[in-house]
């Protein structure tokens, strides 16, 4: 592993540091620690955690020793100072002194010792910090590290590996029994450059911060170079089918059958993320797939992401749908029977008082598709991606040495409902369209913008198409890192299939489709060239009937249901002089709604409609709305105002339509006016 300490940067970050008030000390704890987080080979997502022992000034004034340890909810890769609160060191180490101390009562003295009670908690394995006498303390879980103790002989793998530089500690849970294990272990040797923490990490220690960083990278080093003179590995690939089926045709079949109802045609829906990467895919296809994968975690922090083991699929086979579909749920269905099972025979043995989390699958396994992982957001299930590719890579590293083997079950159920552990998990409300994934047609206009960021802010994965491709990507990344913005002429068949196909590979599937791009043409419906009033109707009519034609095939394939929404428009019910070629393509739009609602319920497909008018956009352009006041005899602002209300009607407005029809689990059929007030275009 490469050593990437720079004197130099070293000095930028204890300059920049020190002309906002922190010491020296402090700095170099944060750039060595972001040097540590830019490892993915050491952490990943959170994992790890570094400490420092310095001095600070309490509230009184007075200069107290402290250790600055990570806080919870801080990544090592991007950590202030703000991330290392202080906490007082005198009474932490006096606990040293205790036979026994309760996670409760340890995380109480630990806050009750920050300098600022307004700081985060900081880590769970503050004590292992605060025992030892070095200044600089540095914890990660390096996956060499694990290949080698992740091992029925582990043990003694690793003190062949590492000999008198570092002790081997066996498994203790986290918390005050580790710390004092570790404790004892320097009491032992106290010229140890650090631990392995067996099954679970490494920790090192050093007087400053380039001793503590250089002793990992050296003894991570070790391990690989251990790792590297191993054997060859050669597994026979898997025998796939002929024609294999389509990531794209697959994923909503996963996504839906790992999906739970909650009555009501409510789904509590994840959201996917697919590595088909050579390494992903290699581990995927191996012939000995259901042997080798994992049966606990590599370090147990994982468990909390990604359960303590994946769910093994078969390969899918092109053409197939309905058998695959049937075979994923059944393995779905047992996978969660399995997790029930192992919650009920470790919870009733340690005093049967918790709550029981969700038993479906967080990475499922295809042979010719790749990692499959679940999130409740697309960040979550790229963490837990992420942290399946780490255990992939050390489950093979593993195999190098000798056989993966990790923590017993027991142990692992003790951390995946460890409360402190639990307690890190976000258990705030969800927003309303949590989880669910949308996409919006002509997302780079007005009303489609709005309606996209709008979704976003509530919760959605989004997905932007637009004719202009800039355009719908300026508005994707308006609405988070993680939405799509693509090109897609939707006149065009193929481009509408590759767009629904991009949406089921970033994301899973599909729950939300607003099918709102068009545009107008104007003319007197008696001299109306053909061909104007065809390309009309492939835009206004036969588009949003390709849109929807996708939409559901998705949607019938998850089976959970979805909505299918329309921006129709005023004219389709009551259309204006010179708006035929535009009013006529959109009342038969208006009955294709009806016609999807009609056939489509006994799916849990909502289908409903909004009908908006003289709202500001690419179809009532500022020359349109000049035109038009104009020949009324009024200024622009009364024309837009020109309604019930007498209230201008803007894009969000629009947007809000979308979102409660979204939102309404029983309409369908049905159609939003958003126009202010119009009598003449009212629904008889």
């Amino acid at each position: 592993m490469q050593n990437r300490w720079s004197a130099a940067e070293a000095r930028r970050f204890v300059d920049d540091y020190g002309r906002r008030g922190h010491d020296a000390a402090l700095a170099l704890r944060v750039y060595t620690s972001r040097l540590l987080g830019a490892e993915p080979a050491l952490v990943r997502h959170g994992g790890g955690n570094t400490s420092v022992k310095t001095r600070a000034r309490d509230l009184a004034g007075d200069d107290v020793a402290v250790v600055c340890v990570k806080g919870s909810g801080w990544d090592l890769a991007a950590i202030e100072p703000a991330g290392l609160p202080a906490v007082r060191l005198a009474p932490l180490r006096r606990l040293h002194a205790l036979d026994r101390l309760s996670d409760e009562a340890m995380v109480n003295v630990v806050r009750g010792n920050l300098l600022d009670a307004a700081a985060p908690t900081p880590s769970v394995e503050t004590l292992l910090h605060a025992f030892l006498p070095q200044s600089y303390v540095d914890h990660t879980h390096a996956n060499a590290v694990l290949a080698l103790s992740d091992q029925p002989d582990g043990l003694a793998i690793c003190r062949d590996v590492f000999g008198d530089a570092l002790a081997v500690v066996d498994y203790v849970m986290p918390g005050f029994r580790l710390a004092k294990a570790v404790a004892h272990a320097f009491d032992r040797q106290p010229h140890l450059e650090g631990v392995v923490l067996h099954k679970h990490g490494i920790v090192t220690v050093g007087d400053s911060a380039a001793q503590a960083y250089e002793r990992m990278i050296s003894m991570v080093t070790l391990a690989e170079a251990r790792i590297a003179r191993g054997r060859a590995v050669v597994v026979p690939a898997a025998s796939l089918p002929a024609a294999p089926a389509a990531a794209a045709d697959v994923l909503p079949v996963l996504r839906g059958a790992c999906a739970a109802p909650l009555g009501d045609g409510r789904y509590r829906r994840l959201v996917a993320s697919l590595r088909d990467g050579p390494e992903a895919l290699a581990f995927c296809n191996r012939a000995d797939l259901a042997e080798a994968a994992w049966r606990g975690v590599v370090t147990p922090d994982h468990s909390l992401r990604i359960k303590n083991r994946p769910l093994v699929l078969p390969a899918p086979e092109a053409g197939r749908p309905d058998a695959y579909r049937e075979e994923v749920r059944r393995r779905v269905a047992q996978y969660g029977d399995e997790y029930r099972a192992y919650f009920e025979r470790h919870d009733a043995h340690t005093g049967g008082r918790r709550v029981m989390l969700d038993p479906s699958p967080r990475v499922l396994l295809v042979p010719g598709v790749g990692v499959v992982a679940f999130g409740r957001s697309k960040a979550e299930a790229e963490v837990a991606a992420d942290l399946a590719e780490t255990t992939i890579a050390t489950v093979c590293a593993a195999e190098a040495v000798g056989r993966f083997e990790p923590l017993a079950e027991a142990d692992l159920f003790a951390m995946e409902y460890w409360s402190l552990e639990q307690a890190k998990l976000d258990k705030t409300a969800e927003p309303a369209l949590a989880r669910q994934v949308a996409l919006v047609t002509g997302g780079g206009g007005a009303i489609g913008a709005a309606t996209a960021r709008l979704f976003a802010r509530q919760g959605a994965e989004v997905v932007v198409l637009d004719l202009d491709g800039d355009a719908a990507q300026r508005v994707a990344q308006s609405c988070g890192p993680h939405a799509l913005g693509l090109a897609c002429d939707v006149t065009d068949p193929h481009a509408v299939r590759a767009a629904f196909d991009a949406a089921c590979r970033q994301f899973g599937g599909v729950d939300v489709v607003v099918s709102n791009a068009g545009a107008a043409w104007e003319g007197a419906i008696a001299t109306l060239p053909d061909e104007v009033l065809r390309r009309s109707f492939e835009l206004n009519f036969f588009a949003h009937q390709r849109v929807a034609q996708h939409a559901v095939r998705v949607m019938q394939t998850q089976g959970t249901g979805g909505a299918l929404l329309f921006n129709v428009s005023k004219q389709a019910i009551n259309p204006g002089p010179g708006f035929g070629a535009y009013g006529a393509p959109k009342a038969a739009t208006f009955l294709l709604a009806r016609q999807y609602a009609l056939e489509h319920g006994v799916d849990g497909i909502r289908v409903n409609v909004v009908n908006a008018d003289r709202v500001r956009s690419g179809l009532l352009t500022e020359a349109r709305i000049a035109a038009r006041a104009s020949a009324r005899g009024v200024d622009q602002a009364a024309y837009l105002r020109g309604n019930l209300l007498q209230q201008e009607v803007t894009a969000e407005d629009v947007a809000e339509a979308f979102l409660h029809q979204a939102l309404a689990m029983k309409t369908t059929g049905g159609v939003t006016t958003v126009d202010g007030g119009n009598i003449a275009a009212a629904l008889r």
